[in-house]
C-alpha cells in the first residue's frame, strides 16, 4: 500500500515520468504537491490526478481540457458532472481519433501504391535494384 505521501523521485519512477514532467504539471496548476522548502510531497490526490492526466494525454487531450475535467472534481459528490463532460469529451476525440484513422489509412494505402508503381518501373529497368538499401 502506497504511503500518504511520495516524493519526486518516488512519484518518477512509479509513473514513469521525468521531475521536468511532474513540475510542469505543478506550474500549469494540474497538481498540487506540499512543499517543505524545496521539497515536494504528493499526496495521494495528486496521484490520482496524475494517472489521469497521463492517461488524458495518451487520448490526446489538450492540457485545457484535462485542467477542466479535473476541476469538476468535488463540484457534485457523486462525480457524475465530471463523469458526464468526460464522455462528452472522450466522445468528441474518439470521433476525432477515428477520422484521422481513416485518414492514415488512406495515405497508407496511396503510399503502398506510389511504392508499387516505383518499384513496378525498375523492374522494367535493366540492371535496377528494388531494395533502397
Amino acid at each position: 500500500m502506497a504511503s500518504e505521501v511520495m516524493t519526486i523521485r518516488e512519484m518518477c519512477e512509479a509513473y514513469d515520468v521525468t521531475p521536468r514532467t511532474l513540475r510542469f504539471y505543478e506550474s500549469k496548476e494540474l497538481l498540487s504537491p506540499i512543499r517543505e522548502g524545496q521539497r515536494r510531497l504528493f499526496t495521494r490526490r495528486d496521484r490520482a490526478r496524475l494517472q489521469l492526466i497521463l492517461q488524458a494525454k495518451r487520448f490526446g487531450f489538450s492540457l485545457e481540457q484535462i485542467r477542466q475535467l479535473l476541476d469538476l472534481y468535488g463540484v457534485d459528490p457523486s462525480n457524475a458532472v465530471q463523469v458526464r463532460e468526460a464522455v462528452a469529451v472522450g466522445r468528441e476525440r474518439l470521433a476525432a481519433m477515428e477520422a484521422q484513422q481513416i485518414e492514415l489509412g488512406e495515405a497508407i494505402a496511396d503510399l503502398r501504391e506510389h511504392i508499387d508503381r516505383g518499384e513496378a518501373f525498375l523492374a522494367k529497368r535493366p540492371g535496377s535494384k528494388t531494395d533502397a538499401a
